[in-house]
């Protein structure tokens, strides 16, 4: 219910609608065919991600100590909903009041999201943990198709003309993400064993996260697959914060398009996440991520190529299409791509990942995720500033290709063991 919930965030704000509302109507063109906007946008983002990086791993550490997750998840809900809540008073122009409560949002959300994952291990076997994880990235996918939904019909188009109405995009996600994640808190358990009271978080977060790096050597699996993850992932960031924003800029998509782009994703994320979810289950985990990374490259070409499609469709085949009409059925490509991809990649850590160590190893995952994120958005946006969008997107398929090179060292079955084998070791008392 927490991935139906927060879908309403990353959909609304990063991805269909804020997204774009902040390019082109809050900071706008500029003359520079928005890329002052694009970098901006992608500048705001990537500092919410590195504040990540330098606070989940620690805050894994406490959570796991303290068997505390679910107070440090309510606390991180909290801080979304506030200030999503406030975007609605970033009119065009406060770029500057945009620009920090994005950071904050993203930043409360990201940290949300690493501390839901933590709790994969506790909810079935590892051989089911494939179907567990899929179905919730297919919820996940659901809900942000109602709460999308909704708000695309009821506020209408980003644009000038109508920012009265879809300035209200903050608070409606802020209200959806509040109202749809209360199940969570009350009846998602809190399955850990607190340790003795008395050692300080400082201490509690130094020594676990100093004997996990430590450690990584023995769980050489799981570190390796972290460096994959952080290319395809970095990829990712790029597809979500920028793909709808390269539909109006790039393509020149009208309203309805985009609001069937959304709808035909959602659907299409949501039956990657379930397939995939059971092939891993029969293939591996391992297989299925290099197979859904295979099936990101196809996309990325596909979205690039999509304006030279069209023309060509048209002149060889004699057909009347526009790059918008092609573009939705590169849509469903990617839709595939992203929800299967994601939940592959959620589930190889949760199978690397000891019980007594499940948030703090999630925590890594955490700053892989988002240390990717500032990586590639950064990339993406300073690029794009020298070459524009359309090329800039080739990025990506590089990215999505080094992560499958560097996954082949990966061992699925030592990974597994590794975990399985670990023993806990003792936390200073001072």
């Amino acid at each position: 219910m927490f991935d139906f919930a927060n879908q309403a965030y990353t959909l609304l704000i990063i991805t269909v609608v804020f997204g774009e509302l902040f390019t082109t109507v809050i900071v706008g063109e500029r003359g520079d065919n928005y890329r002052l906007a694009n970098f901006l946008w992608s500048l705001a983002l990537a500092l919410s991600s590195l504040m990540v990086v330098l606070t989940a791993p620690l805050c894994g550490a406490v959570m796991d100590y303290r068997a505390e997750k679910k107070r440090f998840l309510f606390l991180s809900y909290l801080a979304t909903v506030a200030t999503t809540a406030m975007l609605y008073f970033v009119a065009p122009g406060y770029v500057m009041l945009g620009f920090l409560l994005i950071v904050l949002s993203n930043y409360a959300y990201s940290m949300g999201e690493s501390f839901i994952a933590s709790f994969l291990p506790d909810l079935g076997p590892p051989e089911a943990m494939g179907k567990i994880s899929g179905f919730g990235w297919a919820l996940g996918y659901i809900g942000g198709l109602f709460a999308a939904g909704f708000t695309l019909v009821a506020l209408g188009e980003t644009t000038a003309e109508n920012f009265e109405r879809i300035r209200w995009v903050g608070p409606f996600a802020a209200g959806f993400f509040l109202v749809t994640a209360i199940p969570t808190f009350m009846w998602l358990k809190e399955r850990g064993t607190p340790q003795p009271p008395g050692v300080p978080y400082r201490v509690i977060a130094k020594a676990r996260v100093k004997t996990t790096l430590e450690d990584l050597r023995y769980f050489q699996d799981l570190a390796i697959f972290l460096v994959s993850l952080l290319f395809s992932m970095a990829g990712i960031y790029i597809i979500i914060s920028f793909a709808f924003i390269y539909g109006a800029q790039v393509i020149q998509w009208d309203g309805a398009i985009r609001n069937v782009m959304f709808i035909i994703v959602q659907i299409t994320a949501a039956a990657g996440a379930l397939g995939f979810g059971w092939i891993q289950d029969h293939l591996g985990a391992k297989l299925t991520y290099q197979i859904t990374l295979g099936l990101w490259v196809s996309s990325i070409l596909a979205i690039w190529a999509t304006p030279q499609l069209t023309v060509f469709l048209n002149t060889y085949l004699g057909l009347t299409l526009e790059a918008q009409h092609v573009f939705l059925v590169v849509g469903c490509l990617a839709g595939t791509s992203l929800g299967s991809s994601q939940s592959a990649s959620r589930v190889l850590v949760g199978l690397f990942t000891p019980l007594p160590k499940a948030a703090e190893f999630f925590g890594f995952w955490g700053l892989a995720n988002k240390l990717a994120s500032v990586f590639g958005i950064v990339m993406l946006g300073t690029l794009q500033a020298f070459i524009g969008l359309q090329a800039s997107i080739l990025l990506c398929a590089a990215l999505f290709i080094t992560a499958m090179l560097i996954c082949t060292q990966v061992n699925e079955t030592r990974g597994r063991r590794a975990a399985c084998e670990w023993k806990p070791q003792e936390l200073p008392s001072t």
